[in-house]
């Protein structure tokens, strides 16, 4: 039953972790979900998404998304499969994008489980998914986009308006309302200076912030991710080898995309082919350019950004990318490897020392990536070890998160404190260092609230 001592938040996911994230609101009688991510990365993690929705999914009046990405929104196929039939707000961005993920994610799942069925890698004896492809499609039709800065009620005087995140299309801060009260979520915060998205809106006053804490711990390198890329694809054309970016198929690929194309246009990397292998990413580009006032570039640039990589879309065209060898660049994803066509290129091009895997991103514990990001030498890939010859390269100025400093510059524009901030999103060391620096940098009251943990708004002053 819902709590009548005013509005409630409860964090259902996204504590001690950078994924999972699930908010659950309640407010006389009405339960509304900001988020419903997957939980990756470590399998003690990945367990929490077979386990029952910690509240019966059709005691939840509406679904509240912040963005596209599948640690905020991949687990909405099953909760409508379990029995949740309200409505799901998020931007008409975010609603286009998840077109794409949320039935791709299903195709995956179910491709895990027949490949592991086949394989004997699965110590279950019959492999299944956590949903499907027909479970996603299900999914979609729940979506009820709106515009960025609209206030829109609820029902029993909630109220949501998105404001912009920059990091990726469609991303959003959301900002509710309930009997008096305001919680502002910021989602993913993008970065000042992306060199796709626009920066994120200003922080509005309000009671409560939940703020993400992605890079608490760290801020991005000085370095120029060009140039970086640039030395990569060169050094590595150079000896005749494959430079395979993992990328993540929504708003990283665009980007890398996007410096390619100037690179190519400075003469500063060979006329080497740039295959981008998403089917994803390629239908993603297309919406990035029909939303054109939620980016920084001209149509010009878009248009060469566009022309630049040969578009692989059927399986055929992937599986013979693995038989071409270099010199060439392949973007594919999962940006974190847990999943993809990029792990079929992995297995194909890993142990050659002439090539180059490349990290693109953020990479949560327990991940293929995170592994290899640490010297992993072996990857476990369909039940078989591959070794890791190839060089192995991080470029972690790409990411399209805002850093500790960013973070905390966005929180100390806002006209007044809040009452309470909550630092959730990250791995603990990266949530605390951030809460730290809040407390003693800003002089907020601040905490890590704990998995689960419910907090009375309506006691907070």
């Amino acid at each position: 039953m819902a709590y009548d001592d005013g509005p409630s938040l409860t964090f259902l996911g996204a504590t001690d972790t950078v994924t999972g994230s699930r908010y659950l609101i309640e407010h006389d009688g009405t339960r509304i979900l900001v988020d419903c991510g997957l939980f990756q990365g470590y399998k003690v993690l990945r367990e929490r998404n077979w386990r029952p929705f910690p509240v019966p999914p059709w005691t939840l009046d509406a679904m509240v998304l912040t963005h596209a990405h599948l640690d905020h929104s991949g687990y909405l196929p099953a909760l409508v499969r379990d029995g949740f039939k309200g409505p799901v707000y998020c931007t008409q961005g975010t609603a286009e994008l998840l077109t794409l993920l949320l039935p791709d994610s299903g195709y995956l799942q179910e491709e895990e489980a027949r490949t592991a069925a086949r394989r004997g890698s699965s110590r279950h004896e019959s492999p299944r998914p956590l949903y499907t492809v027909s479970d996603a499609e299900r999914a979609i039709e729940r979506f009820r986009p709106e515009e960025f800065g609209r206030s829109l009620d609820l029902g029993t005087g909630i109220t949501v308006c998105f404001r912009r995140a920059g990091h990726i299309l469609g991303a959003a801060q959301v900002q509710l309302q309930a009997e008096g009260r305001s919680i502002h979520f910021t989602g993913d915060l993008g970065r000042e200076d992306d060199p796709l998205m626009l920066p994120p809106a200003p922080l509005e006053a309000c009671d409560v912030l939940v703020t993400e804490s992605t890079y608490g711990d760290r801020s991005h390198p000085d370095a120029d991710a060009e140039r970086e890329l640039g030395e990569v694809v060169s050094r590595v054309a150079e000896r005749g080898g494959v430079v395979l970016i993992a990328s993540f198929a929504v708003g990283r690929a665009e980007t890398l995309m996007l410096h390619l194309s100037r690179l190519r246009q400075k003469h500063r990397i060979p006329d080497v082919p740039i295959f981008l292998n998403s089917p994803m990413a390629v239908d993603a580009t297309e919406m990035y350019h029909r939303h054109r006032d939620q980016h920084r570039i001209s149509d010009e640039e878009f248009g060469r950004m566009y022309r630049l990589p040969i578009m692989v879309r059927s399986v055929e065209e992937s599986k013979a990318l693995n038989l071409r060898g270099g010199p060439m660049v392949i973007i594919s994803a999962s940006g974190m490897l847990t999943g993809g066509r990029v792990l079929h290129h992995l297995e194909a091009y890993a142990e050659d020392p002439r090539n180059c895997i490349v990290l693109s991103g953020y990479q949560a514990g327990g991940t293929r990536g995170a592994a290899l990001q640490g010297g992993a030498r072996s990857l476990r890939i369909y039940g078989r070890d591959v070794p890791v010859r190839a060089e192995v390269v991080s470029l972690e100025n790409l990411s399209a998160h805002a850093d500790a400093d960013a973070v905390l510059a966005w929180m100390a524009r806002a006209k007044r404190p809040p009452l309470m901030t909550f630092v959730t999103h990250g791995e603990p060391h990266a949530s605390d260092t951030l809460r730290g620096r809040i407390q003693h940098e800003l002089g907020w009251r601040v905490r890590v609230p704990e998995y689960l943990e419910r907090v009375n708004i309506s006691g907070l002053h």
